[in-house]
């Protein structure tokens, strides 16, 4: 018998309201997710790595306009485009990372390429797109990333001179992707277009191997989506693992401690995904929704965006 899989994804957490949702837009959400997550369990089901599962996941959410990552990507200050993206395999702590790109279709795509093929962890802005060219990654112009629904976001912004965190009502627009592959393996994603009209090269937590993104066989595979800067002072993914790894934690446990008494304490808000090296998924957020979905080979199979019913 294989040895059990599985993969979660999701697509940004924040203010997430039934109330403020039209039913055709939650249903192209729920498409989008659904999309993303069948890409990356077929390479499961197939056999194939957590590595190509969490890229080829990760790159339908980049694909798909309504998440702020790739095409849908919000506009930075001056009315372009500047997208991050980190990958991590937890066998060996590989970790590749890409950040304040503006042409490259697939950001994720860049980030193994990092990871796999510079020497280095991170590259950023116009050294990370001349590496891309040199690896032959697809590019795009300033038109495939633009929106109207993000150009309006912008707009918004700029009247009220102030950093939005991707749609107005807070939202935390990134997205990502973890998984467990039959060989034991257990990699990350995330992707993210930052905050609509920043400034001054701005970077957040998806990017930083450890932040927002982590992965180690031996206990876990975070990917997280929320107010970066917080994320990033807490180490958001790492101190999960570390939580598992030296408090002998569940990954329940560490999910908890971190999402709803850490981050909470400093007003860190958002949330994230996480697997551990048995398969067992968490999708533990402190904000009013996130988008998210899980896979697994037991039979587990969720799409879903608001905060469950309190008891």
């Amino acid at each position: 018998m294989a040895n059990n899989f599985s993969i979660a994804i999701h697509g940004g957490a924040g203010t997430i309201l039934r109330s403020t949702m039209t039913p055709e837009l939650q249903a192209q959400y729920e498409t989008g997710l659904r999309d993303a997550l069948d890409a990356g369990y077929k390479i499961l089901e197939a056999g194939g790595s957590s590595l190509d599962a969490v890229e080829a996941a990760v790159t339908m959410l980049e694909d798909f306009p309504l998440f702020n990552a790739g095409k849908g990507a919000v506009f930075n200050n001056v009315g372009g485009h500047e997208m991050d993206a980190s990958i991590m395999y937890g066998n060996g702590l590989e970790a590749g990372a890409a950040c304040g790109v503006s042409h490259v279709k697939n950001p994720v795509k860049l980030a193994r390429a990092i990871m796999e093929r510079s020497g280095h962890v991170i590259l950023c802005g116009a050294g990370a797109e001349q590496f891309a060219k040199l690896q032959h990654l697809l590019t795009e112009d300033d038109a495939y990333f633009y929106t109207e629904h993000r150009y309006q976001q912008w707009q918004e912004a700029l009247k009220e001179d102030r950093v939005q965190l991707d749609h107005s009502d807070k939202k935390f627009g990134t997205v990502g992707a973890v998984a467990l592959d039959q060989h034991g393996n257990l990699a990350a994603a995330t992707s993210t277009g930052g905050m609509t009209n920043k400034k001054f090269g701005r970077i957040g937590d998806s990017p930083v191997p450890g932040a927002g993104t982590y992965a180690n066989n031996n206990t876990c595979a975070v990917s997280c989506t929320g107010h970066g800067e917080l994320f990033l002072r807490c180490v958001v993914a790492y101190d999960i693992s570390c939580l598992m790894e030296y408090k002998g934690l569940s990954l329940k446990e560490a999910c908890d401690v971190v999402v709803y008494d850490k981050l909470v304490k400093i007003g860190g808000e958002g949330g994230l995904i996480a697997i551990d090296k048995s398969g067992n998924i968490e999708m533990p957020f402190n904000s009013e929704g996130m988008y998210r979905a899980c896979r697994n080979s037991a039979g587990r199979n969720e799409v879903l965006i608001y905060k469950p019913p309190t008891p």
